[in-house]
């Protein structure tokens, strides 16, 4: 069975065709064009899906788009980096252009199921996916399920507290995951903190404004003491999320994926020790934590694997 996988963002977008193992047998990447409006933007993906399909056959289109989703429905609610995409019939406006069933999931929870499909979660039932970029997301999986919530919403992980009174967020709380853990937070920090570090070997080649998460992770290990601290605030924040969501979930697998995971063991070591900090006794050596090794392909087959799931309903 092939299927279309699309990894909707608000400034890219992937498209590509996936047989039944998980091996993507073309790949289209485009420019999402936000500003352009919603009609614009699925015209160019229904174009993407069809010269992606070729001559294949295809049994239905999957997306992962940001923000909430209607997953019944296939619309988009709301996404704060889509402007003018409230109730947008997604899944509809493809369709009507491609002809095929199409499926729409957040994106966080089309990483969960591409995890637990094809990822390191594969064979594992009850999972907890984070996915570490410019936000953070979450995806949870129990009894082989993905949790949705009521109103097909829920898992929300990077807006959990585990900073009362922390940094403000987003979202508009304070202490939340994001706001401590996030490509976002980390430059956030960078800036907030240069005038105070100014001899931080972070600088001496770029200015506040160009440093990446990358840049913090290589100093930090090299022993700067401005990139340490906040890689410790990274370090604490994700050990005290993941202590609370094994004490929550009593998963078995923990999967770290997104930019930020691509520093490797220097952030899943002691992440891992801390979090331990954090676990209930009788949940100590119940559970693992896993960097995702699905890289650059996560969100195509993340897509992917919501038509998967979607057709294993019926």
């Amino acid at each position: 069975m092939n299927v279309i996988g699309i990894d909707l963002g608000g400034t890219n977008f992937a498209v590509g065709l996936v047989n039944e193992t998980g091996e993507i047998l073309a790949r289209i990447e485009g420019k999402t064009k936000v500003q352009e409006g919603p009609e614009a933007v699925a015209r160019r993906l229904a174009e993407a899906v069809d010269r992606v399909r070729g001559s294949a056959d295809v049994s239905a289109v999957g997306i992962g788009s940001p923000g909430s989703v209607d997953h019944k429905r296939g619309v988009v609610k709301f996404s704060p980096n889509f402007p003018g995409w409230h109730d947008f019939p997604l899944a509809d406006e493809i369709k009507k252009y491609t002809n095929l069933e199409v499926f729409v999931e957040n994106d966080a929870n089309a990483y969960a199921l591409g995890e637990n499909t094809f990822g390191v979660g594969k064979g594992f039932e009850h999972l907890v996916c984070l996915t570490l970029g410019t936000g953070i997301g979450g995806g949870v999986i129990t009894h082989g399920v993905l949790l949705r919530g009521s109103t097909g919403i829920g898992a929300e992980l990077g807006h959990m507290n585990v900073l009362p009174n922390g940094p403000k967020c987003g979202c508009g709380s304070n202490g939340c995951l994001e706001a401590l853990a996030s490509a976002t937070a980390m430059k956030k920090f960078v800036l907030d903190g240069y005038e105070r570090h100014t001899n931080s070997s972070l600088f001496r080649d770029k200015n506040p404004d160009q440093v990446t998460p990358k840049d913090i992770f290589e100093h930090a290990r090299n022993g700067d003491q401005f990139a340490l601290s906040i890689f410790n605030t990274v370090v604490e924040a994700l050990a005290v999320a993941i202590g609370s969501l094994v004490n929550i979930f009593n998963p078995q697998l923990v999967i770290l994926g997104g930019g930020i995971a691509n520093a490797g063991d220097f952030l899943l070591n002691p992440v891992l020790e801390r979090s331990r900090n954090y676990v209930l006794p009788t949940m100590l050596g119940t559970y693992q934590v896993k960097l995702s090794q699905l890289g650059k392909d996560a969100g195509i087959l993340g897509a992917a694997s919501i038509v998967i799931e979607r057709k294993a309903k019926g």
